[in-house]
């Protein structure tokens, strides 16, 4: 495209140097350098156009390797986010032990990407099913999340594939507890007519000052599930009819609408 227009300013300095060659010597000289200035910038640009464009067609990277490169960083992205989950929590019980001694420091989750391959349409709020099985060292307990949060755990393990029930399922009941001075603990259990968005937190005592937007995280005080987790925020809270314990509605962090990859979190 830089072509024709070089060709166009080359015709015109020939003829005009034919021109020249006909006037008197010091008009010659003064014509000549004007000329020379005109077109010394469309040569430069030119030239660096040509350049450019060919530094341009080498910087190019064929679509293949971009879409790799994209999904590499994605999933780095993703294991940051959860090394940052687990930092969250790390800090917190550093600095609850920082007076003790000889306790154990913790280790780096051990995770393993799955994806989710099918939703039983009668289940679709309950369980998932992955591509990773017993060939993968998978084992029933083992919890499963998202770099958002909990998602449930292993339920039943193939060879190939394993069973995933969701958070809020009857099934799969998780110790939780709120972030704050007091620390409140409860039961994550079922909200009723479950629609993937809110489950309960149960078994609060009356004591408990709960506030919307409050951090609600695995407690530890279970075989299964690591403490700190990420399961949702506080809704709202009520007391029971009998009135020996609050209930909290809880908002999970994760979208369990739409899960397409997920984490499992080995021992």
């Amino acid at each position: 495209m830089f072509k024709r227009p070089y060709y166009i300013a080359l015709a015109l300095v020939a003829l005009l140097t034919l021109l020249v060659l006909n006037l008197p010597g010091s008009t010659a000289a003064r014509l000549k350098l004007a000329i020379g200035s005109i077109f010394l910038p469309l040569f430069g640009v030119t030239g660096a156009a040509q350049q450019a464009t060919a530094k341009a067609g080498d910087a190019l990277l064929p679509k293949s390797e971009f879409i790799r490169a994209n999904e590499a960083l994605r999933r780095q992205n993703q294991e940051l986010r959860f090394q940052l989950m687990q930092a969250g929590e790390t800090t917190r019980e550093n600095i609850r032990l920082r007076q003790l001694v000889g306790w154990n420091e913790k280790s780096p989750w051990k995770l393993k990407l799955a994806h989710v391959i099918a939703r039983d349409p009668a289940n679709w709020w309950r369980t998932v099913l992955i591509d990773r099985g017993s060939r993968d060292d998978l084992r029933e307990n083992m919890p499963v999340l998202t770099p958002d949060g909990l998602i449930g755990r292993v339920s039943a393990v193939g060879l190939t594939s394993a069973r995933v029930v969701l958070i809020g399922d009857a099934n799969c009941k998780v110790p939780a507890a709120i972030l704050g001075e007091a620390a409140e603990s409860g039961i994550i259990t079922s909200a009723g007519r479950f629609d993937g968005s809110f489950v309960n937190l149960t078994y609060l005592a009356n004591r408990a000052n709960l506030k919307p937007g409050q951090s609600v995280v695995t407690s530890g005080l279970s075989a299964i599930y690591p403490k700190g987790i990420p399961i949702g925020i506080v809704a709202d809270a009520h007391s029971v009819e009998s009135g020996l314990y609050i209930e909290a509605q809880v908002k999970l962090v994760a979208n369990l609408n739409a899960l397409e990859e997920v984490w499992v979190l080995f021992p």
